[in-house]
């Protein structure tokens, strides 16, 4: 993991893509400053195409796609993808599971849900978890030993889990924020991430984004990733000198600099 500031000029000029994380990557203690903002149309008018993966609720999703200058948004850490339709108005939903398993997804979630807080009657829900479609989340415990027991719950109902800066999440199914990713950039950009694996920059901060740093050769963690940094496998490429969205910036520069911007 090197710092970002030594990177060359052209490290990043075959990038086209950049992917990241949304909480306390383009945030920073809850807030989406002005400056990430203009980075993220800043890289859009440099050609660049922009997607937020994150572990956020699909209400958060459905308002960032429709609004932020991104071309769409991965949440509830490979969950779902929402992208704006050719009107520019209205979304175009697309999920892991078909329509027909999510139905019975959706009641696996509710059973889980149910187990947990009977099991651990300490265990509180997130206050955005009425607004997710295909996980749950449960606040953060300030004490490990609560997170490990909650993560064990979780996987002995039947989720798989991860955790990142907010919440203790689970879901139904083998995949995470990577695999959906791999299937978006293939079936909406065409892009085979394994073959151009350089093509695309993801920048994150938590444990939840360790399989992305671990498959993309261009990662860059911003500054407080090193919090985590012994629950990630592989750490990132590169380091910023800023936490949160000021991180995010400092990439965003990288790419567009490289580009001849």
């Amino acid at each position: 993991m090197q710092p970002l500031t030594r990177a060359s000029a052209r490290e990043f000029s075959r990038v086209r893509f950049v992917l990241t994380d949304m909480d306390e990557t383009l945030t920073f203690k809850g807030r989406l400053g002005a400056a990430t903002y203009d980075a993220l149309e800043r890289l859009q008018r440099a050609g660049v195409r922009v997607i937020p993966v994150t572990a956020a609720p699909a209400g958060w999703c459905d308002q960032m796609a429709r609004m932020w200058p991104v071309d769409g948004v991965i949440g509830e850490n490979g969950g779902l993808h929402f992208h704006r339709d050719a009107t520019g108005h209205g979304l175009t939903r697309s999920f892991w599971h078909d329509e027909e398993p999510r139905s019975s997804v959706t009641r696996d979630l509710a059973r889980i849900g149910e187990h947990v807080r009977a099991r651990l009657p300490g265990a509180i829900f997130a206050d955005d978890q009425p607004f997710r479609l295909t996980s749950l989340a449960f606040t953060q415990p300030a004490e490990d030993e609560a997170r490990a027991a909650l993560v064990e719950c979780l996987r002995e109902a039947g989720a798989t889990t991860t955790v990142n800066n907010l919440w203790v999440l689970g879901w139904i199914g083998a995949y995470d924020k990577l695999a959906m990713a791999r299937r978006v950039l293939a079936q909406a950009h065409g892009l085979d991430i394994a073959a151009d694996n350089e093509a695309v920059l993801y920048v994150g901060d938590s444990t939840n984004d360790a399989p992305m740093f671990g498959f993309f050769r261009q990662s860059v963690g911003v500054s407080t990733v090193t919090r985590y940094l012994h629950e990630i496998p592989t750490p990132p490429a590169w380091i910023t000198e800023g936490p949160g969205g000021s991180g995010f910036v400092e990439a965003a520069d990288a790419v567009i600099r490289a580009r001849g911007g």
